[in-house]
């Protein structure tokens, strides 16, 4: 058998001595593990440039993995962290590619740019922040508001159309038999119809900027999030795909927690069940007993959102000593 890696020491009741000791008259203590110790830095990072930028940046130092980096327009940066080697910053229209061709082992990329350069990667998961919201971002067909069309059905054969995602709308007109005429758009679409195109297919987060401009949006070519990205290869290493995992349940558990507070109360015995009934918790609120009887500790983690309401009701049914908390990460 191989001996083992963990450090032992052992307490003897004989003094010193260098023969053999009798299991029964030694303990064994193990030493305390770092988790650190077995880490070696292994993955090469590549984070996105532009209107991701501010978000993802604050998403990874809210996940304790500060993005360090000289300036805003630098594109090389690091992470003090034991499993990240390499931290770079670029478009988010060639991570997916680049972490394709091994380029990178991980990145942060939108749905939509993999699926306009089809890119052959891994998804660990959604990680489900955009600009300016927690709500995905759409890839949209829209017309003039004062045109006769309704569905992209209606549009003509030849429509003229101007797009970011020039791969993207060509198979979306051509699953639906309709010939297009597609201008690849490098900026500020909507300003292109009518004058120049017939329609856009444009990216949207809340459809403010899509009204403004007078259009209206008739289908959905895509609904994308944000997406934490492997390269294959890379993936099917065991120890990077470990570290990955590990990165992602830091990530996914900032996201988890955003909106939310842990709130403590406590309680009268006959007042419980009506506490309890107001706690719009995640699970089962805890409830502990106190000593001597002195009633019941309630915790809960509840929406922010209804804090302001919640509070004084509680206090209205009985609760005492409440108390509000925020909530760094929940990681179920």
């Amino acid at each position: 058998m191989a001996p083992s890696n963990r450090a032992h020491r052992f307490v003897t009741t004989q003094g010193v001595n260098t023969e053999p000791v009798k299991q029964s008259k030694q303990e064994l203590v193990s030493e305390p593990c770092d988790p650190l110790a077995t880490v070696s830095a292994m993955l090469k990072l590549v984070l996105p440039k532009g209107s991701l930028e501010k978000a993802t940046l604050e998403l990874f130092e809210a996940a304790d993995l500060r993005v360090n980096r000289d300036s805003v327009v630098t594109y090389k940066a690091s992470i003090d962290d034991p499993r990240v080697d390499e931290v770079r910053i670029l478009r988010p229209q060639e991570i997916g590619a680049y972490v394709a061709e091994g380029l990178f082992d991980i990145g942060i990329t939108g749905r939509d740019w993999i699926e306009e350069t089809q890119a052959d990667v891994v998804s660990l998961g959604e990680l489900r922040y955009s600009k300016a919201t927690q709500n995905p971002v759409r890839i949209i067909v829209a017309v003039p508001d004062d045109s006769p069309w309704q569905r992209v059905e209606d549009l003509p054969q030849g429509v003229r159309v101007s797009s970011e995602y020039p791969g993207l709308t060509e198979r979306f007109f051509v699953e639906r038999g309709i010939e297009a005429e597609i201008a690849l758009s490098y900026g500020a679409t909507e300003a292109k119809v009518p004058d120049i195109v017939d329609c856009i297919v444009d990216i949207t987060e809340t459809g403010r900027a899509i009204r403004a401009a007078g259009l209206r949006i008739i289908d959905t070519v895509l609904t994308s999030y944000t997406e934490l990205v492997a390269n294959p290869t890379a993936y099917a290493d065991h120890e990077k795909a470990n570290a990955m995992g590990q990165l992602l349940t830091l990530l996914e558990g900032v996201l988890e927690a955003r909106g939310k507070v842990l709130v403590k109360l406590n309680v009268q015995a006959d007042q419980l069940d009506a506490v309890i009934a107001l706690l719009p918790s995640m699970k089962s609120p805890t409830v502990n007993e106190l000593y001597a009887g002195q009633g019941y500790a309630v915790e809960a983690v509840v929406p922010k959102a209804t804090i302001n309401v919640l509070i004084p009701a509680l206090r209205d049914h009985g609760a005492t000593d409440i108390i509000e908390l925020p909530i760094s990460k929940i990681v179920h």
